[in-house]
């Protein structure tokens, strides 16, 4: 008699971990040394004063202070860190 093969199941059926890529620290917000500021993949956003790229391309503070977005181009914005004796100056 015939029959039917067993039909297996869908190979990987495994699903991968999320990457938590985005922007971790907001405009103005007081970071500390080595604080993550913005996790990405490519530069959409592009490292300014007082902050350092990796070679995962996340920005992360390089000084204690305030966190600035601003443009670099049209597209692009620039993330940089002022620092917090600087910015009490300024007010």
């Amino acid at each position: 008699m015939a029959h039917k093969k067993a039909g297996s199941s869908v190979k990987n059926g495994r699903d991968s971990a999320g990457q938590r890529l985005g922007v971790k620290a907001g405009d103005g917000q007081l970071v500390t040394s080595g604080s993550i500021i913005v996790r990405q993949r490519g530069m959409n956003f592009a490292s300014g004063e007082g902050t350092g790229l990796g070679r995962d391309y996340t920005i992360f503070a390089m000084v204690e202070g305030h966190v600035r977005f601003d443009h670099k181009t049209r597209d692009k914005k620039r993330v940089s860190v002022v620092p917090a004796i600087r910015v009490a100056a300024e007010a």
